[in-house]
């Protein structure tokens, strides 16, 4: 049962150390994922999705991954969802880009964890210590 929980914590161990050494890759997939995700957005089927991507961009104030115009690939024209407006009305993102969230979700999530990342770190210790 020991080599177990010290495999197990070995390869955690192995994750932490991979993750901080190919950031920038880890970056650059997860925004290509995102975006990917985003052609999902209002699909049957997908109303967790949706709803994520409405709350993150209310309540972080941003709207896309890299900006705006990621939505307008899955719209194919220039409009957003509502949940980018500054204020929140109707139909709000078929309206100017002047009234929409300017900053980017990927950044500002990004720059959120980084600032809770203390918090993180207890809560991966205690899991950790909890297995030792």
């Amino acid at each position: 049962f020991f080599i177990m929980l010290l495999i197990i914590f070995l390869l955690e161990l192995t994750v932490v150390i991979l993750f901080f050494v190919y950031t920038d890759k880890i970056d650059k997939y997860a925004q290509q994922d995102l975006k990917k995700g985003l052609h999902l957005y209002g699909t049957d089927g997908n109303i967790g999705l949706t709803n994520a991507w409405s709350i993150i961009q209310t309540d972080f104030r941003c709207c896309g991954v890299s900006n705006y115009t990621d939505w307008f690939e899955v719209y194919n024209t220039t409009r957003v969802p509502d949940s980018c407006c500054l204020e929140f009305s109707e139909n709000c993102g078929l309206h100017s880009p002047g009234t929409w969230w300017k900053a980017p979700c990927y950044e500002t999530v990004k720059i959120w964890l980084q600032e809770n990342l203390l918090a993180v770190g207890i809560f991966g210790l205690c899991t950790a210590m909890v297995q030792v």
